[in-house]
């Protein structure tokens, strides 16, 4: 049987939270627990790990430690559990952002074209929101601005044109009906990367995770302690750009605020690592959804 999930960057990222003793600790996105399990190991008797993830399918590895607390919901809602465990503050946040390798290796979950399945594509399993849904029932304009928002595809219009026609005679369900459908818009020799961008469109948009992260990005300023580290990895473009800028301006848009008395700029966080940490050649041999994996280290200064 496959490992569920191989932790990326996993001694550069549990180094950059700087662990403490007595400390406490949030790991947004759980998964088969591998970042946490190395947490879990650095922490002295005292300190507090809480562990976040929506899937259900990660309940299944949870580790049996008394230091341990795992909420099974989106992290945009963790200031809200840090404080129902009553705690004000942490210590550290860790969050690997992107689809676990257990997700893309189960077939019935939607999100790979490898399979021909279901058009799922949910982290959430209780959310009514499927790729499915969006491909048979929004507007065209809201697909072009999925496809070319969410995975700056060039042709999104002839795509969503492709689509709305073929779902008028029948619905688009399965990925091999998908495939069909949109085959005129993939480019020769091209195929995979098209097909990845495509598919992220459509799981950002069923997950909401663009907009997930500002949230969680806005209640880690809130919850972290003064001298506490966030430690983000990302793997595409459009979420690194909004980490990058909240660690820079405190916001999602990257604007530089100053305060009124005398205009200094607002800084939220100082940057541990000045230059974005990416895997070593030997891990993405190892482990190849690394390659595009980039880790930003920050401390809350105030």
């Amino acid at each position: 049987m496959s490992e569920y999930h191989i932790p990326v960057l996993l001694d550069e990222s549990v180094s950059g939270l700087n662990i403490r003793p007595g400390g406490v600790y949030l790991d947004l996105t759980f998964g088969g627990g591998g970042h946490s399990g190395e947490i879990l190991r650095r922490m002295d008797a005292d300190s507090c790990l809480i562990g976040f993830d929506q899937d259900e399918d990660a309940m299944a590895n949870l580790p049996e430690d008394k230091r341990f607390i795992f909420v099974n919901h989106n992290f945009r809602y963790l200031h809200n559990f840090v404080r129902y465990y009553g705690y004000e503050e942490v210590d550290g946040i860790l969050a690997d952002l992107g689809v676990s390798s257990h997700e893309f290796d189960e077939a019935d979950r939607g999100f790979s074209f490898r399979f021909d399945s279901e058009l799922d594509m949910r982290m959430n399993q209780r959310s009514k929101l499927t790729a499915a849904v969006v491909l048979n029932t929004y507007e065209p304009e809201q697909l072009v601005a999925v496809f070319k928002n969410y995975g700056e595809v060039e042709n999104a219009r002839r795509l969503a044109d492709l689509i709305v026609k073929r779902r008028g005679n029948s619905e688009i369900r399965t990925s091999e009906d998908f495939m069909q459908v949109i085959a005129p818009c993939v480019p020769k020799l091209k195929e995979k990367k098209y097909l990845a961008k495509v598919y992220q469109a459509l799981r950002i948009e069923v997950n909401g995770e663009l907009e997930a992260l500002k949230q969680m990005m806005q209640q880690a300023m809130v919850v972290l302690k003064p001298g506490g580290r966030l430690v983000v990895i990302t793997y595409h473009s459009l979420e690194d750009r909004i980490v990058k800028n909240f660690l820079k301006s405190g916001n999602a848009e990257g604007k530089m605020e100053k305060d009124l008395l005398f205009g200094h700029v607002n800084h939220n966080f100082e940057l541990v690592n000045r230059k974005v940490i990416v895997p070593s050649e030997k891990e993405v041999e190892q482990n190849p959804r690394a390659r595009s994996a980039k880790l930003r280290i920050a401390e809350k200064v105030k």
